[in-house]
């Protein structure tokens, strides 16, 4: 279970640091039309406790009413700009690069900040200043802004990035310095480009997970990790070549090699499910599981569906079968939705109190 959110940074000894002495946290925005969701999004960042905060809005120039809400908000930004640019990549690099804050991070515009999250995420930088990057845990919601999961990583550092063990980037905060040194997000990934840079990151300082809810992720028709699921196992192959091209990541990719390949089939192979695909999906299993099977075994439930999914769509008779799995499936789903709303609503209302 997550722990609840740290209380705000404090000195040695429990006297509260004064403003002054907090960091500054630069947060970036990218928009492009997602204007039914930018607002709550704002909102989740300028609702937080934390006093130090540098928030910028890279809007992609499309009209669809984003500009006008963020215009409404535009006196407690510190930069924003609506202009087109070259997709999410350069609208976050634009914000990197005018960013002042010492920690940095950025929250898409249909994503939203957990109460409290800025203010735990700097706790841990500051108790922890050989780290380089923190990370929490994220709270899936859908479209209506309900949850319906929640999803918890681990203490997992570079050898772990490199085996596609993803983390939750919206609940990812670096130090400006490191982001420095590993440098900016590759303009040539559209779909990968946070897992590429947070290998570049480890490279540069130790990483850490604080077991804390800090966002929500959204997921919706209209969202790149529902609607392009199916072309995320390409990018991955091409991140997976780049791994084993770096000469600083040889000695890891060497030991580690039969890891890091299965990690990256099981990763594709689970976008791929998701896009609606179990023939390929099963395939990438598969491959998984031939190359280091370890891999596979936390993945038997969806392998399962996806070959159940396979067998329905070649023999029609099979379908019932597929059906009960999947009505199965649903209570299971909607039991779990109903756990984690409850949850979350007592959470809610321990911070009201």
């Amino acid at each position: 279970m997550p722990a609840e959110p740290n209380p705000p940074p404090t000195a040695a000894g429990d006297s509260a640091l004064q403003e002054s002495q907090l960091p500054l946290v630069t947060v970036i925005t990218p928009s492009y039309n997602q204007a039914q969701y930018l607002e709550e999004t704002i909102r989740s960042v300028l609702s937080q406790d934390y006093p130090r905060l540098e928030y910028f809005i890279v809007d992609g120039g499309r009209s669809d009413g984003s500009q006008e809400i963020i215009r409404k908000y535009a006196d407690r930004l510190a930069w924003w700009v609506s202009e087109k640019d070259r997709g999410q990549a350069d609208a976050i690099n634009k914000g990197f690069a005018r960013a002042t804050g010492d920690i940095v991070a950025w929250l898409n515009s249909d994503d939203l900040y957990r109460p409290g999250a800025i203010a735990s995420a700097v706790t841990e930088l500051m108790n922890h200043p050989e780290c380089g990057m923190v990370f929490g845990d994220v709270v899936s919601i859908d479209s209506n802004s309900q949850p319906f999961n929640i999803m918890t990583f681990g203490d997992w550092g570079l050898e772990d990035l490199l085996q596609f063990r993803i983390i939750g980037q919206p609940a990812v905060f670096v130090r400006r310095s490191v982001l420095e040194k590993a440098g900016y997000l590759d303009l040539s990934y559209n779909l990968v480009l946070d897992v590429e840079l947070w290998m570049r990151v480890a490279q540069q300082a130790p990483i850490r997970h604080a077991p804390q809810l800090w966002a929500s992720a959204r997921f919706h028709p209209t969202a790149k990790n529902v609607s392009l699921a199916a072309h995320y196992g390409a990018e991955a192959e091409r991140l997976l070549a780049w791994i084993a091209g770096q000469p600083a990541l040889q000695e890891i990719y060497l030991r580690r090699k039969r890891q890091i390949q299965a990690g990256m089939h099981c990763y594709s192979a689970r976008y791929l499910l998701d896009g609606g695909l179990p023939g390929p999906a099963l395939r990438a299993y598969l491959r998984c599981f031939w190359t280091y099977p370890p891999a596979a075994f936390p993945e038997i439930n969806r392998i399962l569906y996806a070959a159940a999914s396979l067998v329905a769509s070649k023999m029609p008779r099979s379908r019932g079968l597929l059906n009960r799995i999947e009505r199965r499936r649903a209570r299971f789903l909607e039991q779990r939705k109903s756990r984690i709303q409850a949850l979350l609503a007592g959470e809610n209302q321990r911070d009201q109190d």
